[in-house]
């Protein structure tokens, strides 16, 4: 055989392997591509388990299979598996960095975890994608708002009002920014305009409250507290924060009953408690009541709510203030 005839040859069987090579290839994508429609067919079916079989079968012939990946995830998720859950969608999103929904399910199941931080990286990539995407904005907001990130938090809820002003959830999340940022005056305004949107949600009622008790007008936040009281007398932070206002009220026993309420409600209520011994305290410090076996009871009662106060939360904010005043009235 000449040399000529051996580089025909040569040629020839090189050409034959590339050709047999690539079909096997195209085969195997082509298995894999029927597996993930099998795993498609049985999730719409009801069977998960199988179709976790089928996908991750598909995803061993050909690991570039984007949608695989993020139907894994989308059943992990459903199954809360979150951790496999997670893994699919980040697989998903490296193949194919266009998707939206992978990096929104991303986002969700980071958030499920309690992993905000990562939640807040998909969810961000995932409004890049969709700009006017309401609910993603509004993850967003939420995921900055738990990281302590209030600024970028901001910027996402205020997003989120040009996409849809009138949606109760942006309201509330920018009246925690502003409260966060002791902003209370704007935190005041956004709560009113969530009010206005829903004006028997309590959760809101209760906030607005709380803003109008940092910018000092006590007697707004006792109308709405009362309100809230009268809605759910089981509401023990209302009938605790209602306390709070009629001491600033010089209405010490409007405070007292209040608080008894409150503490009736939940006797584990350190707050309460310690506002009830401030309540009691006041009134033994009334210039107008004169008798001392009566001031001698209401000290004896506030000193033991001040005591059982720090009992339930020794490291409470002013600890060292209430020892000193349990250490001055007890002599």
């Amino acid at each position: 055989m000449s040399y000529r005839v051996k580089i025909y040859f040569g040629i020839c069987i090189c050409l034959t392997g590339i050709i047999l090579s690539f079909s096997a290839g195209c085969q195997e994508q082509q298995q894999a591509t029927d597996l993930y429609l099998d795993g498609v067919m049985l999730k719409e079916l009801g069977q998960n388990e199988m179709a976790v079989e089928k996908l991750n079968s598909a995803v061993k012939l050909n690991e570039r299979l984007p949608l695989a990946y993020s139907l894994l995830g989308d059943i992990y998720q459903e199954t809360k598996d979150y951790e496999k859950s997670a893994a699919s969608y980040e697989k998903a999103t490296e193949l194919n960095p266009r998707s939206f929904k992978d990096y929104y399910n991303l986002g969700r199941v980071y958030q499920v975890t309690k992993q905000p931080a990562l939640a807040v990286k998909a969810y961000s990539r995932a409004c890049q994608l969709k700009p006017d995407h309401l609910e993603a904005h509004i993850n967003t907001a939420r995921c900055y708002y738990e990281i302590g990130d209030y600024n970028k938090a901001m910027l996402a809820a205020s997003r989120a009002t040009l996409i849809e002003p009138n949606v109760i959830e942006i309201q509330k999340m920018l009246g925690k920014i502003y409260e966060s940022q002791k902003n209370y005056d704007q935190a005041v305004n956004s709560y009113k305009r969530a009010l206005e949107i829903d004006g028997n949600d309590v959760g809101i009622m209760t906030s607005l409250a709380l803003a109008y008790i940092n910018t000092n007008r006590n007697e707004a936040a006792k109308e709405l507290l009362t309100a809230v009281t009268q809605i759910q007398p089981g509401n023990g932070t209302a009938c605790q924060q209602l306390g709070f206002c009629y001491l600033r009220l010089d209405q010490t026993d409007k405070a007292i009953e209040s608080y008894s309420r409150a503490i009736a409600i939940n006797d584990r209520d350190w707050e309460a408690h310690r506002g009830l011994g401030v309540a009691y305290m006041m009134k033994v410090i009334d210039k107008t009541n004169e008798d001392e076996r009566l001031k001698a009871e209401l000290r004896t009662k506030a000193i033991r709510h001040w005591r059982l106060s720090l009992d339930l939360k020794p490291d409470q904010p002013h600890r060292e203030r209430l020892l000193k005043f349990i250490e001055t009235y007890s002599k």
